[in-house]
């Protein structure tokens, strides 16, 4: 009954939603270049569908090549400020500064450092945008680790290495995924900024400016449901793995 209810509830809810946008068109009356509807996208999917998915794969690599860089490097980054206080004064003005910078005003920037580079460009914009709160909450985690579990087991003669695999790694794994979670849309959203911003021609970001510029509203909407759609399938990856590695601190009939 659980699973079948952690299936079917967020498919009612994307139903009900669809069902909502659709009366809204409808009701207000607007035609399909001020508003597409739900029933105006099957048509763009159906006539573009090679674009779609040449689009949609361009798009997910570099998006899940730009996570695992933030993945590797804000774990990395979270463990020196976890384990160092000086570090994690030091680092945590530079990381928030950074972070409230808006980051399309970052893709110019990579654009004339690396002219060319377009996949690199994109992977590097998805890592800066989604790297943070991974950094951060590793760093939290670790910081706020009770000082008696190492001091026993200090006493007990194990390592800082062992500390950190039997305490402090599996401690940190329910805020690490819940970052993840956040930064997987992030990544998305960096990927995207490059494709739209600094075009050049791949990815689904390129589709969305050729629907614009042939003011072909219902593609532009089918993309937006595109991108939606991967987000919500590498979501839901991160789910997967969250159950294997951190199952444990799931809260029963949550």
């Amino acid at each position: 009954m659980e699973r079948f209810q952690k299936v079917a509830v967020p498919i009612a809810a994307i139903l009900i939603f669809v069902a909502l946008w659709e009366a809204l068109v409808w009701v207000n009356g607007w035609p399909d270049y001020v508003m597409a509807s739900p029933s105006d996208l099957p048509a763009a999917y159906s006539r573009f569908w090679e674009l779609f998915l040449t689009g949609s794969w361009q798009t997910l690599w570099r998006t899940v090549a730009g996570l695992t860089l933030a993945v590797v490097a804000g774990t990395g980054l979270g463990m020196i400020m976890g384990f160092s206080r000086i570090a994690r004064d030091g680092l945590y003005p530079l990381l928030v500064g950074f972070n409230a910078v808006p980051k399309a005003t970052l893709v110019p920037v990579l654009a004339l450092l690396f002219i060319g580079q377009h996949d690199f460009n994109t992977v590097m914009m998805a890592f800066l945008i989604s790297f943070f709160p991974i950094a951060v909450s590793v760093g939290i985690g670790l910081s706020t680790l009770e000082p008696e579990y190492r001091d026993i087991l200090r006493s007990l003669g194990a390592s800082k290495v062992t500390i950190f695999r039997k305490i402090a790694l599996p401690k940190t794994l329910p805020e690490f995924f819940g970052a993840l979670k956040v930064s997987v849309t992030l990544a998305f959203i960096g990927t995207n900024l490059v494709e739209i911003i600094s075009p050049h021609g791949r990815g689904l970001g390129a589709l969305f400016l050729s629907g614009q510029t042939n003011s072909n509203y219902p593609l532009m909407f089918a993309v937006l449901i595109a991108l939606a759609v991967l987000g919500i399938i590498l979501y839901y990856a991160v789910v997967a793995l969250e159950k294997i590695f951190a199952g444990w601190a799931e809260r029963p009939g949550g």
